[in-house]
Protein backbone atom coordinates (compact mmCIF):
# COMPACT_ATOMS: atom_id res chain seq x y z
CA UNK A 1 0.00 0.00 0.00
CA UNK A 2 1.36 3.25 -0.91
CA UNK A 3 1.35 5.98 1.95
CA UNK A 4 1.57 9.52 1.54
CA UNK A 5 4.63 11.35 2.29
CA UNK A 6 6.12 12.61 5.43
CA UNK A 7 6.43 16.25 5.77
CA UNK A 8 7.16 19.00 8.66
CA UNK A 9 3.60 20.70 9.92
CA UNK A 10 4.97 23.81 8.35
CA UNK A 11 5.06 21.98 4.79
CA UNK A 12 1.48 19.90 5.48
CA UNK A 13 -0.16 23.19 6.27
CA UNK A 14 1.53 24.89 3.43
CA UNK A 15 0.11 21.97 1.11
CA UNK A 16 -3.15 22.18 2.91
CA UNK A 17 -4.38 25.95 2.27
CA UNK A 18 -3.44 25.18 -1.50
CA UNK A 19 -5.51 22.39 -1.61
CA UNK A 20 -7.99 24.44 0.40
CA UNK A 21 -8.40 26.87 -2.41
CA UNK A 22 -9.16 24.63 -5.18
CA UNK A 23 -11.62 22.90 -2.39
CA UNK A 24 -13.70 26.62 -2.36
CA UNK A 25 -13.38 27.15 -5.62
CA UNK A 26 -15.21 23.89 -6.03
CA UNK A 27 -17.86 24.55 -3.69
CA UNK A 28 -18.86 28.25 -5.48
CA UNK A 29 -19.06 26.16 -8.83
CA UNK A 30 -21.35 23.56 -6.89
CA UNK A 31 -23.48 26.19 -5.41
CA UNK A 32 -23.78 27.82 -9.15
CA UNK A 33 -24.48 24.78 -10.35
CA UNK A 34 -27.37 24.07 -7.73
CA UNK A 35 -29.18 27.39 -8.44
CA UNK A 36 -29.71 26.15 -12.21
CA UNK A 37 -30.36 23.09 -11.29
CA UNK A 38 -33.52 24.87 -8.81
CA UNK A 39 -34.20 27.19 -12.21
CA UNK A 40 -34.64 23.63 -14.26
CA UNK A 41 -38.21 23.75 -15.79
CA UNK A 42 -40.73 20.89 -14.80
CA UNK A 43 -42.52 18.47 -16.34
CA UNK A 44 -46.46 17.14 -15.38
CA UNK A 45 -46.60 13.72 -14.80
CA UNK A 46 -49.73 12.89 -16.45
CA UNK A 47 -50.43 9.19 -16.14
CA UNK A 48 -52.08 7.69 -12.79
CA UNK A 49 -49.12 5.76 -11.80
CA UNK A 50 -50.51 2.89 -8.69
CA UNK A 51 -47.62 1.56 -6.40
CA UNK A 52 -48.28 -1.20 -3.77
CA UNK A 53 -46.65 -0.48 -0.41
CA UNK A 54 -47.27 -1.42 3.22
CA UNK A 55 -50.77 0.60 3.27
CA UNK A 56 -51.76 -1.23 0.03
CA UNK A 57 -52.53 0.73 -3.32
CA UNK A 58 -51.46 4.52 -3.99
CA UNK A 59 -50.90 7.15 -5.72
CA UNK A 60 -47.84 9.26 -6.90
CA UNK A 61 -49.16 11.82 -4.95
CA UNK A 62 -50.15 9.69 -1.80
CA UNK A 63 -45.87 8.97 -1.81
CA UNK A 64 -45.63 12.97 -1.10
CA UNK A 65 -47.56 12.24 2.58
CA UNK A 66 -48.68 15.72 2.07
CA UNK A 67 -45.66 17.47 1.45
CA UNK A 68 -44.49 19.75 -1.18
CA UNK A 69 -41.84 17.80 -2.18
CA UNK A 70 -41.22 13.91 -3.11
CA UNK A 71 -37.36 12.64 -3.38
CA UNK A 72 -37.95 8.85 -5.01
CA UNK A 73 -34.54 6.40 -4.81
CA UNK A 74 -35.12 4.20 -7.58
CA UNK A 75 -33.85 0.96 -5.73
CA UNK A 76 -32.69 -2.13 -8.09
CA UNK A 77 -34.60 -4.89 -7.21
CA UNK A 78 -36.13 -6.59 -10.70
CA UNK A 79 -39.19 -8.70 -10.06
CA UNK A 80 -37.14 -12.04 -10.96
CA UNK A 81 -34.32 -11.18 -8.12
CA UNK A 82 -34.28 -12.58 -4.45
CA UNK A 83 -33.51 -9.37 -2.75
CA UNK A 84 -32.68 -5.97 -3.54
CA UNK A 85 -29.34 -4.50 -4.66
CA UNK A 86 -26.57 -4.50 -2.57
CA UNK A 87 -25.23 -0.82 -3.89
CA UNK A 88 -28.73 0.79 -3.75
CA UNK A 89 -28.54 -1.02 -0.01
CA UNK A 90 -25.29 0.75 0.81
CA UNK A 91 -26.82 3.85 -0.53
CA UNK A 92 -30.13 3.38 1.59
CA UNK A 93 -28.07 2.55 4.49
CA UNK A 94 -26.73 6.30 4.74
CA UNK A 95 -29.92 8.19 4.36
CA UNK A 96 -30.44 9.86 7.61
CA UNK A 97 -33.35 10.20 9.65
CA UNK A 98 -35.81 11.02 7.81
CA UNK A 99 -37.56 13.08 9.79
CA UNK A 100 -34.86 16.09 8.89
CA UNK A 101 -36.48 16.03 5.37
CA UNK A 102 -39.65 16.32 6.46
CA UNK A 103 -39.33 18.84 8.47
CA UNK A 104 -38.46 20.24 5.14
CA UNK A 105 -41.67 19.50 3.66
CA UNK A 106 -40.21 17.01 1.73
CA UNK A 107 -41.00 13.39 1.71
CA UNK A 108 -38.99 10.08 0.99
CA UNK A 109 -39.47 6.86 -0.50
CA UNK A 110 -38.04 3.83 -1.94
CA UNK A 111 -39.12 2.23 -5.54
CA UNK A 112 -38.77 -0.79 -7.16
CA UNK A 113 -40.37 -3.29 -9.72
CA UNK A 114 -39.98 -6.16 -7.34
CA UNK A 115 -43.70 -7.41 -6.23
CA UNK A 116 -44.36 -6.02 -2.95
CA UNK A 117 -43.92 -9.52 -1.09
CA UNK A 118 -40.73 -9.54 -2.06
CA UNK A 119 -39.57 -6.29 -0.67
CA UNK A 120 -41.36 -6.55 2.56
CA UNK A 121 -39.14 -9.56 3.69
CA UNK A 122 -35.73 -7.58 2.41
CA UNK A 123 -36.98 -4.54 3.97
CA UNK A 124 -37.20 -5.98 7.48
CA UNK A 125 -34.23 -7.95 6.99
CA UNK A 126 -32.12 -4.64 6.59
CA UNK A 127 -34.13 -3.05 9.44
CA UNK A 128 -35.19 0.30 7.14
CA UNK A 129 -38.46 2.26 8.53
CA UNK A 130 -38.07 3.80 4.63
CA UNK A 131 -41.47 3.97 2.93
CA UNK A 132 -40.69 1.53 0.15
CA UNK A 133 -42.99 0.26 -2.94
CA UNK A 134 -43.73 -1.42 -5.59
CA UNK A 135 -43.82 -0.74 -8.80
CA UNK A 136 -44.47 -3.77 -10.47
CA UNK A 137 -47.97 -2.88 -12.26
CA UNK A 138 -46.93 0.17 -14.05
CA UNK A 139 -44.72 1.97 -16.04
CA UNK A 140 -43.19 4.23 -13.44
CA UNK A 141 -39.84 2.61 -13.60
CA UNK A 142 -39.52 2.70 -17.60
CA UNK A 143 -40.80 6.07 -17.94
CA UNK A 144 -38.08 7.76 -15.65
CA UNK A 145 -35.19 5.74 -17.02
CA UNK A 146 -34.55 3.44 -14.10
CA UNK A 147 -35.56 0.18 -15.93
CA UNK A 148 -34.11 0.31 -19.29
CA UNK A 149 -33.91 -1.65 -22.12
CA UNK A 150 -30.44 -3.70 -23.41
CA UNK A 151 -30.35 -6.21 -26.50
CA UNK A 152 -34.29 -6.57 -25.67
CA UNK A 153 -34.20 -7.00 -22.23
CA UNK A 154 -35.09 -5.00 -19.02
CA UNK A 155 -31.80 -3.37 -16.96
CA UNK A 156 -32.00 -1.86 -13.48
CA UNK A 157 -30.66 1.58 -12.87
CA UNK A 158 -30.18 2.95 -9.68
CA UNK A 159 -31.15 6.88 -9.57
CA UNK A 160 -33.15 9.43 -7.75
CA UNK A 161 -35.59 11.73 -8.99
CA UNK A 162 -37.14 14.84 -7.76
CA UNK A 163 -41.13 15.66 -7.83
CA UNK A 164 -42.97 19.02 -6.72
CA UNK A 165 -46.62 19.38 -5.92
CA UNK A 166 -49.14 22.23 -6.70
CA UNK A 167 -52.24 21.08 -4.76
CA UNK A 168 -53.33 17.61 -6.96
CA UNK A 169 -50.83 18.39 -10.01
CA UNK A 170 -47.16 16.49 -9.55
CA UNK A 171 -44.41 17.59 -11.20
CA UNK A 172 -41.00 16.15 -12.36
CA UNK A 173 -37.95 18.18 -11.72
CA UNK A 174 -35.26 16.45 -11.78
CA UNK A 175 -33.66 13.19 -11.96
CA UNK A 176 -29.98 11.20 -11.98
CA UNK A 177 -28.57 8.00 -12.42
CA UNK A 178 -25.70 5.57 -12.05
CA UNK A 179 -22.58 7.51 -10.86
CA UNK A 180 -24.20 10.40 -10.56
CA UNK A 181 -25.38 9.42 -7.08
CA UNK A 182 -21.93 9.57 -5.30
CA UNK A 183 -21.29 11.67 -2.72
CA UNK A 184 -25.55 12.07 -2.47
CA UNK A 185 -27.37 10.71 0.65
CA UNK A 186 -27.46 12.91 3.42
CA UNK A 187 -30.38 15.63 3.93
CA UNK A 188 -28.43 18.07 2.65
CA UNK A 189 -27.55 16.99 0.06
CA UNK A 190 -30.76 15.48 -1.35
CA UNK A 191 -32.62 18.60 -0.58
CA UNK A 192 -29.94 20.27 -3.08
CA UNK A 193 -31.47 17.68 -5.70
CA UNK A 194 -34.90 19.38 -5.04
CA UNK A 195 -36.93 22.29 -6.92
CA UNK A 196 -37.09 24.59 -3.34
CA UNK A 197 -33.76 23.55 -2.01
CA UNK A 198 -32.56 23.35 1.48
CA UNK A 199 -35.04 25.54 2.54
CA UNK A 200 -38.83 25.06 1.48
CA UNK A 201 -41.50 27.36 2.84
CA UNK A 202 -42.34 26.82 6.35
CA UNK A 203 -38.88 25.01 6.58
CA UNK A 204 -37.32 24.68 10.12
CA UNK A 205 -34.04 25.28 11.86
CA UNK A 206 -32.50 21.33 12.23
CA UNK A 207 -33.17 19.87 15.63
CA UNK A 208 -33.04 16.43 17.26
CA UNK A 209 -34.80 14.27 14.96
CA UNK A 210 -37.18 13.68 18.36
CA UNK A 211 -37.84 17.50 18.65
CA UNK A 212 -39.98 18.32 15.57
CA UNK A 213 -43.18 18.44 15.71
CA UNK A 214 -45.08 15.74 13.83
Amino acid sequence: MSLPRIVSREQWRAAREELLRKEEAVRRAREVLGAERRGLPMVEVDPEYVFEGGDGKATLLDLFEDRAQLVVHHFMFAPEWDSGCPCCAAFLDQVGHLAHLRARNTAFAAVSRAPFTRILPFKARMGWAVPWYSSAHSDFNRDFEATVDSDGDPVERPGLSCFLRDHDRVFHTYSVYDDGLDGLGTTAALLDLTALGRSPAGSERLRLHDEYDD
